[in-house]
């Protein structure tokens, strides 16, 4: 049984890996990840009322709270996925094709581990003001008013992401996965821009090269990214103060407090000169966002392969 579970979850992952970089939606995989882990709230013990990666992203209320605006399109790109592979939970399959998503785009290969067990029903979401935020469990916003009441940036990133249980240096490696996708009208109203080519900005049309192995692709064009290349895992992202502001890209509050919070700048500098120290940083804040209250079973969880990392 351990062994056909263990196949079961490499050939998920094998096919994950190809279905990513074919269809080129490695962001939005990347974003349901982040959602369904960032409700985790440390102070909590109970699971799953402690939230994070578990899998209640796909229940009501929580799908339709206003951060998660378009994710139910990733949630249904995974269906045929996870009626493939029923042994794969939900909670791992989201979580796998997060990592996925980063190494298909160039990115570094996450250590991950799996045995995630899934919460039953929508019970297990988390009520939209259970994490002091006025909307959305505990999710970020890019720009005032802050739902969690901060006056500024730097101190809403810490209110967010202290609850979890990251410190500085997580909060601003795990802010470079920006240097994948783009922000929408439709979704997060951040921006005027929105879905096709006819609401794109320079960056985002359907001719645009943004992949990391520059072929044609970029999936459905539109929206405004925060980098050129915003189908490639990179370090792009920290090089904003070096390239100089750019109209044509996202830079919200949430990501100038990062050069310009005296305790955020450090990493920013150290990331944008060293894509190797950004790599081996976002790989730790991605294990461990991964791993945000999740019940494993068996409780060592499920390593796979290396091979099985290979594309």
């Amino acid at each position: 049984m351990a062994a056909a579970r263990l196949e079961a979850y490499a050939a998920c992952k094998t096919e994950l890996l190809k279905f990513i970089d074919e269809t080129n939606c490695a962001p939005i995989m990347v974003r349901l990840a982040w959602h369904d882990s960032g409700n985790y709230d440390k102070s909590v013990a109970a699971w799953p009322a402690c939230g994070g990666a578990n899998g209640s992203i796909r229940f009501e209320p929580e799908i339709e709270y206003p951060a998660n605006a378009g994710l139910p399109k990733a949630l249904n790109y995974l269906k045929q996925f996870k009626e493939k592979y029923p042994a794969v939970s939900w909670a791992d399959l989201i979580q796998m094709a997060s990592a996925c998503a980063i190494e298909a785009t160039g990115g570094p290969k996450i250590p991950m581990k799996y045995g995630r067990v899934d919460a039953a029903d929508g019970s297990a979401c988390p009520e939209p003001t259970s994490r002091g935020t006025s909307h959305s469990a505990g999710l970020p916003d890019p720009a005032p008013p802050f739902p969690c009441g901060a006056q500024d940036a730097p101190t809403h990133l810490r209110n967010i992401f202290y609850r979890m249980g990251f410190d500085d240096e997580g909060i601003v490696a795990l802010s470079g996965a920006h240097t994948l996708g783009r922000a929408f009208k439709e979704r997060s109203g951040a921006t005027e821009h929105g879905y096709g080519d006819a609401k794109a900005s320079k960056y985002t049309g359907s001719g645009c090269p943004v992949r990391h192995d520059k072929k044609a692709g970029v999936g459905m064009p539109g929206g405004k990214a925060w980098t050129q290349n915003w189908l490639t895992f990179d370090n792009s992202y920290y090089q904003y103060l070096q390239r100089g502001h750019d109209d044509d890209l996202l830079w919200f509050p949430t990501d100038a407090a990062l050069h310009q919070d005296e305790k955020f700048k450090p990493y920013f500098e150290k990331f944008a000169t060293s894509q190797d120290a950004f790599f081996e940083a976002y790989c730790r804040a991605h294990k461990k966002l991964s791993e945000l209250g999740s019940k494993f079973e068996p409780a060592e969880g499920i390593t796979l392969p290396v091979a099985v990392s290979k594309m």
